[in-house]
């Protein structure tokens, strides 16, 4: 059974508390921020219009402020992007999670691809922000939606996003599900096979984030033990309850882990 260094606190650094569904009502996004605030998660990635509510909530806490723009599809001008980014930042973000063009990144239209993640990052890390000693200014997170990609678009990807230096390459929005034979939708998000190919591809200075079916500790544990530096997920109160049952303390310690089902096809 493998095994990885980790503790509580450790554990609830790596999570974006995902406050994203369309039907997420103000009492729903309020009661979820006081959640990532009790819990000391690494931030709240939320609805644009919901940053006022989230820095009078997280005000003097470690959670950081992270906005989606352009999301879930992509499909906004690179302006508008900037523009969101921009105003999310202005609002009191502290990062930035964009979706690329899908259709320009399968159609192999990389210029276009590059300059708009390049404007993007340019104007995020542009940004002061207060309150983080690791990052003076804003960073940025780029979503690839891998369930629409194949590998070589997504090693693309990684070599665009390391020669721009953006912070993170993201997986997934949690939206991005694929028709199927027969005419049903599926999704599979984070998958083992798409992480080990983000972690070899991108450069040192890149991390991971997956996001997209991480609902359990094991399947945290396993995406870390991959590389991954941040997990979107809203099972967060799940998973750090499970991790209590299971032995995981204040301390660093080892902890054991079952490599998930749904990653063993990888």
């Amino acid at each position: 059974m493998p095994t990885i260094t980790t503790s509580l606190p450790h554990l609830a650094s790596t999570i974006d508390h995902s406050l994203l569904h369309p039907t997420l009502t103000d009492t729903s996004i309020l009661s979820g921020l006081h959640l990532a605030k009790s819990h000391s998660v690494a931030a709240a990635c939320i609805k644009p219009y919901s940053i006022p509510l989230a820095r009078t909530v997280l005000a003097g806490s470690p959670v950081r402020i992270c906005s989606v723009i352009g999301f879930p599809h992509g499909n906004s001008t690179t302006p508008m992007k900037l523009a969101e980014a921009k105003d999310a930042m202005l609002s009191g973000a502290h990062e930035i999670d964009m979706v690329v063009n899908i259709g320009k990144v399968l159609g192999g239209d990389w210029e276009y691809v590059r300059n708009e993640i390049f404007v993007i990052n340019r104007a995020v890390t542009s940004i002061p922000v207060d309150g983080f000693v690791d990052s003076k200014t804003g960073i940025l997170k780029v979503i690839f939606e891998n369930d629409y990609l194949g590998g070589e678009e997504i090693a693309k990807l990684c070599e665009v996003c390391t020669e721009v230096g953006v912070a993170y390459v993201k997986t997934s929005t949690g939206y991005g599900f694929v028709k199927q034979e027969g005419g049903a939708y599926g999704y599979k998000g984070a998958t083992g096979r798409d992480l080990k190919l983000m972690r070899e591809r991108c450069g040192a200075g890149v991390k991971i984030k997956a996001a997209g079916g991480v609902r359990t500790l094991d399947e945290l544990l396993f995406v870390l033990s991959l590389g991954v530096e941040r997990v979107g997920a809203t099972a967060t109160v799940e998973i750090l309850e499970e991790a209590r049952r299971r032995g995981v303390g204040e301390a660093m310690g080892e902890v054991k882990f079952e490599v998930p089902e749904r990653f063993k096809e990888d």
